[in-house]
């Protein structure tokens, strides 16, 4: 859809991802200060703390069991496996620069703001308070509060059916392309994040931002 087609659109929310949008995660923070050899932890993250072992603990899974049946499985590298998320925090980065500015301006413009993100409860208690923006959220829905992540659709059809909103009247920011993919498929105008500016013009483009 091009951005005169998006301006078309009634907007009556912007519905925003969290870790790679608002908030910088990189778990390489951690394990490059124990790895020396960058392929030996690329070799790591892919095989032993996966990407889909730790979606797991998004869905809910209480961390302590999932680092447990980590280090049963890979006894070897039970140290790193346990800094995971003995050193989660490390592996924040901040704010993303910019998101915070543009959410800000949604909200002094009353545009409705909700969140949509996949994250453990766990570690999100660990970074709710540092960050101010998310409390211009109207609703912030965690994956772990609901036992689905993205980019399944039961995670957006549960946020879409208490959001009460048209999904064709929801634009929906996201850094990861499926999740994108997903929530165009239920309707919503999807916009793929690479940085606050291009958001920023994309937003303004579609009449969202004034």
């Amino acid at each position: 859809m091009s951005a005169s087609e998006g301006a078309r659109r009634r907007c009556d929310a912007v519905v925003f991802d969290i870790g790679g949008v608002l908030i910088d995660w990189e778990p390489r923070r951690v394990f490059r200060t124990l790895f020396a050899d960058e392929a030996r932890m690329d070799w790591f993250l892919a095989n032993v703390c996966t990407g889909e072992w730790n979606a797991l603990q998004d869905a809910g899974r209480p961390l302590a069991e999932a680092t447990a049946e980590r280090v049963a499985l890979f006894p070897d590298w039970a140290n790193e496996i346990r800094a995971y998320y003995g050193r989660w925090i490390e592996m924040i980065g901040g704010p993303v620069p910019g998101t915070a500015a543009i959410v800000e301006q949604l909200a002094l413009q009353g545009t409705r703001l909700f969140a949509l993100s996949n994250f453990s409860a766990e570690t999100f208690a660990q970074v709710r308070g540092d960050y101010p923006e998310l409390d211009r959220f109207e609703r912030i829905f965690l994956s772990a509060h609901h036992g689905v992540v993205k980019p399944g659709r039961r995670f957006f059809e549960i946020a879409l059916g208490e959001i009460g909103l048209p999904p064709q009247s929801l634009i929906f920011i996201d850094d990861r392309e499926p999740n994108i993919v997903t929530a165009r498929s239920l309707g919503m105008h999807g916009i793929v994040f690479r940085s606050a500016a291009d958001l920023h013009r994309e937003l303004t483009a579609l009449g969202v931002l004034h």
